[in-house]
């Protein structure tokens, strides 16, 4: 797998070449689902597109959980619509202090979907930003595509193989909410029993942007098998990406993760450390 981040410097080159990747705007706000969109109407990369984290990146909540992915046949036809092909690199970015949704986005595309070329904007707008990176007005002018991805579903697990696998699980999400302290968005506090806790935080160094692969290869959780999960499938994306950055096997991502965990009042939970 290539490396999967961009710096802003080198994507601004890029962009100056006959190979300029497609620019994907993953941005988005928790509970204001048309908030993304207008973001990038107002201002984005040249040339982006809007790729929305509750729209395009995961189907209806419910039973599946918070945000469960969409059926293959919906992101295929969401991909045709953006134009998306595997002869075209793709960047995907969003300024969310850690790029929680375009990890997501990450994933789908190059993990599940199989793009051959997929990248990150490390730093994200801020990173953009500061190197002087122009922003205009978004434009949904584009030309449809007729791809239709591979999808690999062994890239992913579901509950009943989380529950009865000896794989090791890792959580995404805040410590205080992996030991049960705090639980601000699903009903039910705790983590999966077994599970360790690897706060997609950690992946990034002081200033936002991800820490080097040799670090991370140190730090992150090491298995034979791994499984990440976090609330509802978006942190654990950034989760794979840390071990897609520091050269390491990935992760296969349980997309339900905890807010679907809690559904069957059957599964354990546990808490504390």
């Amino acid at each position: 797998m290539t490396q999967p981040l961009i710096s802003a410097k080198a994507l601004q080159q890029r962009l100056a070449t006959d190979s300029a990747p497609l620019l994907l705007d993953c941005r988005a706000r928790l509970n204001d689902s048309a908030a993304g969109r207008v973001l990038w109407r107002q201002a984005s990369l040249p040339g982006s597109l809007p790729l929305d984290l509750d729209r395009d990146l995961a189907a209806t909540p419910g039973k599946g959980g918070r945000h469960p992915l969409p059926d293959p046949a919906t992101f295929t036809a969401t991909l045709q619509r953006l134009g998306v092909s595997p002869d075209r690199p793709l960047v995907v970015f969003d300024d969310m202090g850690g790029q929680l949704a375009a990890a997501r986005a990450w994933w789908m595309l190059r993990c599940w979907a199989g793009h051959p070329e997929v990248y990150v904007l490390d730093g994200g707008l801020m990173a953009w930003q500061a190197i002087g990176g122009e922003l205009e007005p978004g434009d949904t002018s584009t030309r449809p595509s007729d791809w239709r991805p591979a999808f690999d579903d062994a890239a992913r697990v579901e509950a009943d193989q989380v529950f009865s696998g000896r794989a090791l699980k890792v959580d995404a999400r805040s410590p205080a909410r992996f030991r049960g302290e705090e639980e601000p968005i699903d009903p039910v506090a705790g983590h999966i029993p077994g599970a360790r806790s690897r706060p997609s935080a950690a992946n990034l160094d002081a200033s936002g942007y991800f820490k080097p692969a040799e670090r991370l290869a140190a730090e992150l959780p090491q298995a034979e098998e791994v499984v990440a999960y976090c609330g509802s499938g978006i942190t654990a994306c950034h989760t794979i990406l840390a071990y897609a950055v520091a050269g390491l096997p990935l992760p296969r991502l349980y997309a339900g993760s905890w807010s679907e965990w809690i559904e069957d009042p059957a599964r354990p939970v546990a808490r504390g450390d």
